[in-house]
Formats: C-alpha cells, sequence, structure tokens
C-alpha cells in the first residue's frame, strides 16, 4: 500500500504468521518469486482485510448492474451529453458543459461501446474507493475507520445507478477525488501536486459546472499548508492559474467550435429565475409590469418546484415567451434576471430560507421527495429498462434502442428483470447512505478544522479536514442555490464519510496529546539534593 515499502509490509506478516515448514514462503532461496508475491498478496490482505471485504461486495453490486442493464441506463439528459456535440443539430451541448462528452465518451465510442463506457464508470468507482483509503492510511486514519469511510461509494446503491448510466456524475467524482488526494498526499504539498490538483479539479468544471466552486476550498488550504509566504503566493498563483486553464479552454472551445458562445452554459439565468420565483412572496414584491407576469402563484410554486418552474411547459418563463405557439421561443431572459435580482434584493431572507430548507434534505433518515422536488426515482434501479417520455420511450423512433443504435451503443436496450429486480430491492431496503451519517462527517470535519495548531496538528489533519469538508459544502450548496436534487448529492459520498474520518482522527490526536501533557505534568518529579559542603 502507498506509504509503507513492500519489504516492511510483507517482513511484518512474517514476523505475525509463522509459515509451515516447507511451505512456499519459507526462505527466499526455496520459494519462486511467484510464491513471494503470492505470500506478500496474502499478508496485505490480511492487514486490510476489511477494505479486502466492501471492495468484493462492490464489485458483485457491480457486476450484476452491469449485466441487469445492458449496454447502459440512459436517463433524457443523456442525449445531451451523446449529441451535444453535433453543431447545427440541437443546441443540447449549451445548456450544460458537456466535458464528460469530449473526455469520456467520445474517446470510449472511437473502439468500444456504451457498455464499455459504464464499465469504465464502474472501476472508476472501484477506483476511488482505493485511493480514498490509501490517503486516509498516509494521513493517519485507522485502517477500520478508513475503510468504514469508503463504504459509501462501494456500497451505495444511487452510487451504482450512477456509475451504470450515461451521465456526467461518476467523471465529476473521479475528478474531485483525484484533486483531493493529490493535494493530501503530502502534508505539505509540493508544486508538481499542486500543479496536477489545479487542473483536475479544474477540468471537473468542465463535466459539471458547480466544480467551479471548488477554487475556494483547494486555494486554501495550499495557501495555508505552505511554509513561508513565498511559497503561498507560488503555489495560490499555480493552483489558480492551473485550475483556470480548462475552464477558459473549454469556454473558449464552446465558442469557436461549438459555438454557443464563450460560457460554460446559457442555462445559469433560467435557473436564477427558477430559484428566486420558488422563494418569492408575489403579493409583496415591488416589479415593473413587464416582470410581474414571471411571478408564480403560490400553487405553482408548490406544484412545480425550481426545476419545474425552468422547464415545465406550464411555468411562467415558457407562458410568458414570446410567440410561443409558433415555435419561435423568447425567454425574455434580460426580464428573467431582472426579476431574479428583485426578489434576491427585496427578499433575501426568503432566497435564504428556501436555500437552507433545501440544502438540509441530504440528513434525512431515508431518500424521500418533496412535493415540487425532482422525483428521487429516476435515480433507482426499475424492475424493467426505464424510459423517460417524450424524450426516451420504450417503442418508436425515440425509443432507448434506436438512441442506442444512433452511437453505436451496443445492440438493443435490455435488461433481465431477476437481477434488476434484485437490485431494485436492495436499493429501497436499505442499500443506500443514511443521511445522519452524512450529518455525522460534516459535524466531525468541522470538528477537525479547529484542531489548527502547530504543536497541536503536527500533521495538518486540520487542514486536511479543511480542504474535504469545504469541498463538501462548496460542491453540495453550490448545487442547492439554484436546484435540489438527489442526483447532486452524489459528491458528499466521496466527501463528508472522508471528513468525518479525518476529523475524528484529528481530535483523538488532540486529546491524546493533551493526556499525555497532562500526565506528564503530574508525575513526580525527582528531587535534585545537592551535595554538602565540606566542614573546615
Amino acid at each position: 500500500m502507498p506509504g509503507a515499502s513492500p519489504d516492511i509490509e510483507v517482513g511484518s506478516v512474517v514476523a505475525d504468521h509463522a509459515w509451515p515448514a516447507g511451505s512456499p514462503g519459507q526462505g527466499t532461496a526455496t520459494g519462486s518469486r511467484l510464491d513471494r508475491t503470492i505470500w506478500g498478496a496474502a499478508g496485505v490482505l490480511r492487514r486490510h482485510w476489511v477494505l479486502a471485504l466492501l471492495i468484493a461486495a462492490g464489485l458483485v453490486l457491480r457486476v450484476v448492474s452491469q449485466l441487469a442493464y445492458e449496454p447502459a441506463l440512459l436517463f433524457f439528459d443523456s442525449e445531451k451529453y451523446l449529441f451535444g456535440t453535433g453543431v447545427g443539430v440541437a443546441a443540447w451541448g449549451s445548456y450544460d458543459p458537456i466535458g464528460y462528452t469530449l473526455l469520456m465518451l467520445k474517446p470510449v465510442l472511437m473502439f468500444g461501446d456504451l457498455g464499455l463506457v459504464a464499465l469504465l464508470q464502474h472501476v472508476l468507482g472501484l477506483g476511488m474507493a482505493v485511493a480514498l483509503y490509501a490517503v486516509m492510511l498516509r494521513r493517519g486514519v485507522a485502517r477500520w475507520l478508513a475503510a468504514l469511510a469508503v463504504a459509501p461509494v462501494l456500497l451505495d446503491a444511487y452510487q451504482l445507478n450512477a456509475e451504470q448510466t450515461i451521465m456526467p456524475d461518476v467523471l465529476f467524482e473521479a475528478l474531485l477525488v483525484a484533486g483531493i488526494v493529490l493535494l493530501l498526499w503530502r502534508p505539505r504539498p509540493g508544486l508538481a501536486l499542486v500543479i496536477l490538483a489545479g487542473l483536475a479539479l479544474g477540468t471537473s468544471a468542465s463535466v459539471r459546472q458547480v466544480g467551479e466552486a471548488l477554487i475556494l476550498p483547494a486555494l486554501s488550504y495550499v495557501v495555508a499548508a505552505a511554509r513561508d509566504w513565498r511559497t503561498r503566493l507560488l503555489h495560490g498563483v499555480v493552483l489558480t492559474f492551473c485550475f483556470a486553464l480548462p475552464v477558459v479552454g473549454y469556454m473558449g472551445f464552446s465558442q469557436l467550435v461549438l459555438h454557443y458562445g464563450f460560457e460554460m452554459s446559457n442555462m445559469g439565468d433560467a435557473y436564477l429565475y427558477g430559484r428566486a420565483a420558488h422563494a418569492a412572496d408575489c403579493a409583496t414584491l415591488k416589479l415593473p409590469p413587464d416582470e410581474q407576469l414571471l411571478c408564480p402563484t403560490p400553487a405553482q410554486a408548490l406544484k412545480l418546484g425550481v426545476d419545474g418552474l425552468v422547464n415545465s411547459i406550464d411555468s411562467p418563463r415558457v407562458e410568458y415567451a414570446v410567440d410561443a405557439r409558433q415555435g419561435v421561443l423568447n425567454y425574455n431572459l434580460p426580464q428573467q434576471r431582472q426579476f431574479a435580482y428583485a426578489v434576491i434584493e427585496q427578499q433575501p431572507m426568503r432566497v435564504a430560507g428556501d436555500i437552507a430548507r433545501d440544502s438540509i434534505k441530504i440528513f434525512a433518515l431515508t431518500r424521500n421527495t418533496v412535493q415540487g422536488d425532482t422525483p428521487v426515482d429516476r435515480w433507482q434501479f426499475q424492475n424493467t429498462y426505464p424510459t423517460y417520455p417524450p424524450g426516451i420511450t420504450r417503442t418508436g423512433p425515440n425509443s432507448a434502442t434506436n438512441l442506442l443504435a444512433a452511437v453505436g451503443g451496443g445492440g438493443p436496450a435490455r435488461a433481465w428483470r431477476r437481477a434488476a429486480s434484485a437490485l431494485r430491492f436492495y436499493q429501497l431496503h436499505g442499500g443506500y447512505t443514511p443521511g445522519p451519517v452524512f450529518l455525522l462527517g460534516l459535524l466531525a470535519g468541522i470538528a477537525g478544522i479547529f484542531t489548527f495548531g502547530r504543536r497541536r496538528d503536527p500533521d495538518h489533519l486540520s487542514l486536511a479536514c479543511l480542504l474535504v469538508t469545504g469541498s463538501a459544502i462548496a460542491v453540495l450548496l453550490g448545487a442547492d442555490l439554484y436546484e435540489y436534487s438527489w442526483r447532486y448529492q452524489l459528491a458528499a459520498l466521496v466527501t463528508l464519510p472522508i471528513a468525518g474520518a479525518l476529523g475524528a482522527t484529528a481530535i483523538a490526536q488532540q486529546v491524546r496529546s493533551r493526556r499525555a501533557g497532562t500526565a506528564s505534568l503530574s508525575a513526580p518529579q525527582p528531587v535534585a539534593v545537592a551535595e554538602s559542603e565540606p566542614v573546615v
């Protein structure tokens, strides 16, 4: 494992385990290299048996997922990524960043199909668990605690569903984990690690735009972890530049190649309107007449939620569109933007309260859907191959099979009912991470930040808590600012349990340090007896 010499690892196993005479591992003269490798691997498994069991269970679940839905699951947003680079065919690529298309779909589909994409996403899920486990061990977390911290990403059925679906969430998680692991690999990251972490975190923004918020915790960490002000300045500038490089690069690609404009997405104003309209008390708002039409009734806001206020045909922003019936939509985005600004300026506490109510839903014991929220069953396994009419239908030109064939997707859409039903039963009957686990991880991570101090925190665990907890808050709260969806909470699986493990370790180390200090002060001190002066 990283951070430990293979010779030391194997040697510790030899010391703890007496081999019978004549066994393959007895002595280097008689044992072959393969024998020594096997016995060394056995020693590693013995030391990390909790992780090994969790990985075995996670592997079985992923194999079942791969067999249950072939070649992969589709969501109606999947079309955005499958066809988003088709300039002149659709404007799907302008709605959200399509770095997922450029970094994964296009390269894999050059020599494989969507089944291979799903397989690679399952591999990423296992790889994230191993990487996070390794970095926690390097930072002093106990093996059993580190294994429990990565159990959610290995066993959570919502994670499995995301890995089997053609959507960007798993790639975003992997880039987030890569940035965290690179920065935490050493107590004080070197320049090379800062460069690689900045590129990874910046690239995540081209996969999901909320990744732009990751610059704040990452920059805070590298500045706080540096030894002197010159290193702080250098690492801060380098991280910011490397983070901005893929962001600006994608915006340039969007402008010059895709012709969608120099931007990450064109939906920012629409979702800002959705959040503001959902929170607004239109009876007391002071608005010009052309903006008053954008205000939903209380019944509309409750029924549609933020997502419906943005996308539903019953939303005031759609009804207000000019020439909508003639097929020429003009959503009057400047008016929507001004409406949102008016709500934020006149009713800031209503907007803050609306966001706060959404942000605490992740801590619920069970996965439920509140009226107006995006239905949680969209991210749940179904007994048959799921469809989302009218975008993805069972039959006809928009059928899942036709969409798969259009991209060389590996055969018709099909589901193995027995395996699909087993996955659904597992997911609905406890196969997910309960919200209190996330809450405990968040509280422990925050508490770990306050253990900061050169003497109390020589391993900089408090700064590690700052990075991981800050990254979780940035990604989760950043998504909640616009819209709540259980899909957007997936990043909690690879951040909050890790923050909790690091925080618990930091607190335990501080407690042991204080006890050791107290014991040293209370221990009896030897009394120095002065030699008597000779009598003259």
